[in-house]
């Protein structure tokens, strides 16, 4: 499905009973969790409802609806994806996978980083991770406590949606302001479930700029010749904002999904 997303969305989905696959699963999500549900789904012959944003990235709308999602359009506010979602859930019975404040969401993750040790053979000194709802992040923070604890790990944000920064500097769960960030994956909520990991396990969060994001996904286009989406960029992006901080250091940074809009290359490189 293009992001480590499918590995949340299957563990979830997979420990549903028969009954419980029978009326559907329901989710919300602006584009990778949509369309890891929808696949983890139909592999289990299950109906996936998803409340989508309208100003959801075509590409990632078009995915789900190729995985067999049916879609209910939502306005960009999480409390609009939320009270969407609600309504579905009342119509159809379908079961709510959370897109990353669940148990079951953030073990399916925390895989990522446990194969990433695995193949540096535990020699990493640090990690990154980006920040959305906080799935991948604490996810990544129980991996390594579990497998390699002296691993120091970081997030990163963008810094027009730093809701977890502005969490972890207060030491509560504060409510998101309306994200207007290029990093469409990252225009979500910090999970109350996250940020209790998050705070406990994560060092530090740093936030990047729109332009940084761009720079960073361009580098990796360009010299790794993988292609990453935005929200993907944005801890590639923090580590070269801080680099003299991290110099001379193992760093790994998880590439978290390559989902990218082709249409928008203008809008992102110039024309």
């Amino acid at each position: 499905a293009g992001a480590f997303k499918i590995r949340g969305a299957s563990n979830a989905i997979l420990s549903l009973s028969r009954d419980e696959l029978l009326k559907g699963i329901a989710t919300h999500s602006s584009g990778n969790h949509a369309q890891a549900v929808a696949l983890a789904a139909s592999r289990r012959n299950a109906k996936a409802y998803i409340v989508m944003p309208k100003n959801s990235s075509s590409v990632k709308v078009e995915a789900v609806k190729g995985y067999g999602g049916e879609i209910t359009w939502s306005d960009p506010d999480l409390c609009s994806r939320e009270d969407t979602l609600d309504l579905v859930k009342n119509q159809t019975g379908a079961t709510f996978v959370h897109p990353y404040d669940d148990d079951r969401i953030i073990a399916g993750q925390s895989t990522c980083m446990q194969e990433f040790l695995e193949q540096t053979n535990n020699e990493l000194d640090a990690v990154f991770a980006p920040i959305g709802g906080g799935g991948l992040m604490s996810g990544t923070a129980l991996a390594v406590k579990h497998f390699s604890p002296e691993v120091e790990v970081y997030g990163a944000e963008p810094r027009l949606a730093g809701d977890a920064y502005e969490a972890v500097k207060l030491g509560k769960w504060v409510p998101a302001k309306p994200p207007t960030t290029v990093a469409d994956g990252l225009r979500t909520a910090l999970g109350r479930r996250n940020f209790e990991i998050i705070h406990k396990e994560v060092m530090e969060i740093f936030l990047v700029e729109e332009e940084e994001i761009l720079d960073a996904m361009r580098l990796i286009w360009e010299r790794m010749k993988i292609i990453i989406e935005p929200s993907c960029a944005v801890p590639v992006a923090a580590l070269i904002r801080n680099k003299e901080k991290f110099f001379g250091k193992n760093v790994g940074i998880i590439l978290s999904g390559g989902n990218v809009d082709l249409g928008k290359l203008g809008r992102y490189f110039g024309n």
